[in-house]
C-alpha cells in the first residue's frame, strides 16, 4: 500500500551553510527540535553518514512525558539534501538556496496513529522553530 506523504516548508534568512550546520549539528538541535515551548531536547547525536544514526530525544520540561527519535540515513548530499528511514517510513530533507535565503523542505511518510492535520501541524511547528533560532544564532 502506498504511504501518504506530507510536506512541511520554510524559507529561512540565512545562507544554506548555515541552515544546514543549525540543522545537523546536535548542539543546534538540542535548541530548536520541539513543536512546544513546553517541550524541549535534552539531547541529540547525528551520525551523518549512509548508514549512520541520528537520535534526539524530545520530552515536555516537566517530565510528565517524552520519547526517542531514532533514524538511520539512506542517502546524504551534503549542503544539498539527506534522506532516513524511520523504521518503515522515509523522511526526506532538502536545503534549496535561493540568494542570502534557504528553502527547507521536508517529505516524510505519515504514520497510522495521529491525523495527517496533526502530524503536518507537530512538524511544521518544529520547522518553524528552526527557523526562529537559525535567524537569531549565530
Amino acid at each position: 500500500m502506498e504511504k501518504t506523504k506530507i510536506t512541511v516548508q520554510i524559507t529561512v534568512n540565512a545562507p544554506a551553510s548555515k541552515v544546514w550546520d543549525c540543522y545537523n549539528t546536535p548542539e543546534h538541535i538540542t535548541k530548536w527540535n520541539f513543536a512546544d515551548p513546553s517541550w524541549c531536547c535534552p539531547y541529540a547525536e547525528n551520525d551523518m553518514r549512509v548508514g549512520g544514526k541520528y537520535k534526539a530525544r524530545m520530552e515536555a520540561k516537566d517530565g510528565s512525558f517524552g520519547f526517542d527519535f531514532e533514524a538511520i540515513y539512506s542517502e546524504i548530499y551534503v549542503g544539498e539534501h539527506f534522506t532516513y528511514e524511520l523504521g518503515d517510513r522515509t523522511v526526506n530533507v532538502k536545503f534549496l538556496p535561493v540568494a542570502n535565503q534557504t528553502s527547507v523542505i521536508v517529505t516524510f511518510d505519515a504514520e497510522d496513529v495521529n491525523s495527517i492535520e496533526m502530524q503536518k501541524a507537530g512538524w511544521q511547528a518544529i520547522l518553524n522553530n528552526f527557523k526562529t533560532y537559525t535567524e537569531t544564532k549565530l
